[in-house]
């Protein structure tokens, strides 16, 4: 059983810049109802079908299949809701966590956040400086709510 438990910040600043290396992702939703999502999503020249539970304290479970490229790309033209999910992806590696900052493009553009996924719950883990608040939370920065309310039309941007 596969299980997720991560946080997500905005960032405070530019400094994570050049600290990894970025790739690109599209990502589309085959279902996105509350407490349940189905994914696809292709990185590089790699198809993945993701498919996520509830919330239920920070934790939720998580299966990832790897699927044929061209599986992936049907999915996403033809079954998917639109818009898509696209952008980069930057792996920054510092005291044993692996940040993932999100830039994104498209409907998203503007849109920059970072994750960092936790072993358990309460895990204790230092901010880099070029982390700043908490939006763990906010529903609006799940990137399955950026396909309903893309970042284009949050009057509220920050």
């Amino acid at each position: 059983m596969g299980k997720e438990i991560e946080k997500k910040f905005l960032l405070a600043n530019d400094d994570w810049r050049g600290l990894g290396t970025g790739e690109p992702y599209c990502q589309g939703y085959l279902n996105s109802e509350k407490g349940r999502t189905v994914r696809v999503r292709i990185i590089n020249d790699r198809g993945i079908l993701t498919i996520k539970g509830p919330n239920v304290g920070g934790t939720r479970l998580e299966y990832e299949y790897d699927i044929p490229i061209d599986d992936a790309r049907e999915m996403l033209d033809q079954l998917c809701q639109k818009p898509l999910i696209e952008k980069t992806r930057y792996k920054i590696s510092l005291e044993g966590f692996v940040w993932e900052v999100d830039e994104f493009k498209g409907e998203n553009d503007g849109l920059l956040f970072a994750e960092i996924e936790l072993q358990h719950e309460g895990q204790k883990f230092t901010k880099p400086a070029w982390i700043g608040r908490e939006v763990t939370d906010d529903s609006r920065y799940y990137n399955a709510n950026l396909v309903i309310n893309p970042f284009a039309n949050w009057k509220d941007r920050e």
